[in-house]
């Protein structure tokens, strides 16, 4: 995975291939995490093999580091992987200086600090055996299992004799693919990319930029994605150095300033909040966690300046949830806590893993703000680590359910990498699936909306309702033609919020066309793909598919426009409204037609006329705003009435008969109707209805309702001229 870091010092049978790995100068040691001694490492590699029984002094720091987490792991299996990269790798170099079978090592102790179990770790140390040397993926298989096998191959890169230009961005399709089956690959891709972005500092500039830009496109996004909080953020750091060396060298010199201070906020606010929870009896370990690099300047762009607490947050650790609750309880009584500030990412977790309390409180002595983060020691562990301390989640499936092709299903799969492996499949070629996986990464904050058959779609932030649309019925979303939100009709451009109910309307014709509009409402690269592949697949439609869509005749010859006189309020079906002006004449408004029981109101018109109109009406508004006089009115005695319904439908045969069939067994008789002309599958039918109980329009817009082919049944509203 280092072939821009490395080349044999020697010819050896060495695969020539494009780089994917390596980026910045190093970046100030970090105490967290001990950097290795490259130069004892290589004096340790070169000395061989050493003894079959006994443990090379090379891994020694990789298993004390992997038996931090996990006690008991077996160690032969490294010990074996070791011995195997180091005879395979001998003779090669680093462009540091250092033996190559450095790299893998220090890839491996990453993981291994991290937590990962045995078979990653197995698989780190070969990651670049069948890569660069002439140790073939056969026979890692059969002296490690198909598992290390597996994790091997998906970090492999192309070959760029083979693939040309192309050979980029295939490998990152190539190992996305295999990540899908096991977040493992990425795992040690990830920590590979954090070695060479550290000892990047030989490369050329120009290659350090373009490694870097990378990074901060695909990688750093893949790491956020995946919880790996720890990688991320050193990553970041070398970024920043290397795209913005001026911005990280002030960033450093701040750095160094608020610690060279004589006076540090933070611990004395951690001290308080020690004191307060001793007090409380709750048994916590109140850490100062410093901002990385790309933080403190985050922050300092936001405030335009920075304070001695910005440059670091207070992190408390408990044991059980609850104790979360009591901390953020004890810290907001005892202390002035900024309400604006607090986050609940324990009740709903972020989609990457990522669980804690975020609050923050004021200090008294200058009203400083400091940030505080409480959660679980299982929570920092997953925070710091995220799917690296999950372990192995992945279980080969039964045998009768085995996939032909040897890929395996994980059921764990977090739902924007199943999007994104469904809209890779469908990337026409290299350049628009590196162009769109970018911009996908891009979107940082995930969305949960709800079927009405009570499934979940995942989203991106400002996903719209087309997006849902593909997400949920891939090419078939082009026969979509409306949605509800929440009960609610809406446009297809309508963008989705957390937690929205969302319903597609899909049309009944399968030869239903997207519209090229839907491109500026489509921001899933799924979407965009979709509709894009059939706009080039059928040139000089979709501009004009409306206009097709509203010329083309419905498919049911009942379909026609059939208009009686329509005159509310004259007949003697009309309910009896009582007014609180005498004499005068009481007509219903045809622009909402009111009946029993609706709320009504009542205005004075010329001719000693009062009209009615429910309260929700539209022109009520307006007859107020326009200065009428508003009267009282009431319901008489009279149970039947007159009302005007719209209802909205797909196209299909026999449709108009149904529908007027169940209006009549609801003993609605129909005075007028009118049925517009079919536009992009949809017919709109607007009913005039005489009821003799009123009472029965509810029964009577479900009737209609549950007519196949009906989507929506509502009150007419017309915007009315006058009253």
């Amino acid at each position: 995975m280092n072939a821009e870091a490395a080349k044999p010092a020697s010819p050896a049978p060495v695969t020539p291939v494009t780089a994917l790995g390596a980026v910045t100068p190093p970046a100030p040691r970090r105490k967290s995490r001990p950097r290795l001694d490259l130069r004892r490492l290589g004096r340790a590699a070169l000395l061989g093999p050493g003894t079959r029984d006994r443990l090379p002094d090379a891994i020694g720091h990789v298993v004390e580091a992997h038996r931090a987490h996990h006690p008991d792991a077996p160690v032969d299996p490294l010990r074996r992987a070791y011995l195997l990269a180091e005879s395979s790798h001998r003779g090669q170099m680093r462009k540091s200086g250092e033996p190559y079978i450095t790299h893998p090592l220090a890839v491996t102790l990453i993981l291994a600090e991290l937590g990962a179990e045995t078979t990653t770790l197995t698989a780190s140390l070969l990651h670049d055996t069948v890569e660069d040397t002439d140790v073939t993926l056969d026979q890692v298989g059969a002296e490690f299992g198909e598992e290390v096998r597996y994790l091997v191959d998906g970090v492999t890169k192309l070959e760029k004799v083979d693939y040309g230009a192309a050979a980029e961005p295939e490998t990152f399709r190539k190992m996305l693919v295999a990540t899908g089956n096991d977040v493992r690959v990425m795992s040690i891709k990830l920590a590979d990319r954090l070695h060479n972005m550290r000892t990047l500092g030989v490369m050329r500039q120009e290659k350090q930029e373009r490694i870097a830009k990378v990074t901060r496109d695909v990688l750093i996004p893949l790491a956020e994605r995946l919880g790996v909080q720890a990688l991320k953020t050193e990553l970041e750091d070398l970024v920043f150095a290397v795209l913005h060396p001026e911005d990280h060298r002030r960033t450093k010199e701040l750095i160094a300033e608020n610690a060279a201070r004589a006076d540090d906020p933070l611990a004395a606010t951690a001290d308080e909040v020690r004191a307060v929870l001793r007090e409380a009896d709750i048994p916590a370990e109140v850490l100062i966690r410093p901002r990385h690099h790309v933080s403190v300047h985050r922050v300092g762009r936001k405030r335009g300046r920075l304070d001695a607490t910005d440059f670091g947050r207070l992190l408390v650790l408990v044991n059980e949830d609850a104790d979360c609750y009591a901390v953020l309880g004890e810290l907001h009584t005892c202390m002035t806590p900024v309400v604006s500030e607090f986050k609940d990412f324990i009740a709903v977790p972020k989609f990457n893993l990522y669980q804690s309390l975020h609050t923050a409180v004021a200090r008294e002595d200058g009203g400083q703000v400091v940030e505080v983060l409480i959660r679980t020691h299982q929570m920092h562990k997953v925070a710091e680590a995220g799917v690296v301390a999950l372990g192995n989640p992945y279980t080969a499936p039964p045998e009768d359910q085995a996939a032909g092709d040897g890929e395996r299903v994980d059921p764990t799969r977090p739902g924007w990498l199943s999007r994104l492996l469904d809209w890779q499949r469908a990337a026409p070629d290299p350049d628009t699936f590196w162009s769109t996986l970018r911009e996908d990464l891009a979107q940082d904050r995930e969305i949960t909306v709800f079927r009405p058959d009570g499934g979940t779609l995942g989203l991106p932030d400002g996903a719209t309702c087309v997006d849902a649309a593909y997400a949920q019925y891939g090419e078939d979303a082009h026969a979509c033609i409306g949605a509800r939100v929440n009960g609610r009709l809406a446009t297809l451009s309508t963008v989705l919020r957390d937690g929205d109910t969302v319903q597609l309307l899909m049309g009944q014709d399968p030869a239903s066309e997207p519209s090229r509009e839907w491109l500026e409402h489509a921001h899933t690269p799924a979407a965009r793909i979709a509709i894009q592949r059939w706009l080039t697949a059928h040139p000089g439609r979709g501009d004009a598919a409306e206009d097709a869509e509203s010329a083309r005749p419905g498919t049911d010859e009942g379909l026609v426009v059939r208009r009686t006189e329509d005159t509310p309020g004259d007949g003697a079906d009309t309910p009896a409204v009582l007014a609180d002006l005498p004499g005068a004449t009481v007509r219903l408004a045809g622009c909402c037609t009111p009946v029993p029981p609706d709320e009504i109101t009542g205005f004075a018109v010329r001719g000693g006329v009062v009209t009615v109109h429910r309260t929700g009406c539209a022109v009520v508004a307006r007859m107020k705003s326009g200065g009428r006089a508003e009267v009282g009115v009431r319901w008489g005695d009279t149970a039947g009435g007159r009302v005007t319904l719209l209802a909205e439908s797909f196209v299909r045969p026999h449709l108009l008969a149904d529908l007027t069939e169940a209006m009549a067994l609801e003993g609605a008789e129909i005075v007028s109707a009118t049925v517009e002309p079919p536009d992009r599958q949809r017919v709109r039918h607007t009913y005039t209805v005489r009821l003799p109980d009123a009472t029965h329009l509810p029964a009577l817009m479900r009737a209609m309702r549950d007519v196949a082919g009906v989507y929506d049944v509502s009150r007419a509203q017309r915007q009315a001229a006058g009253s």
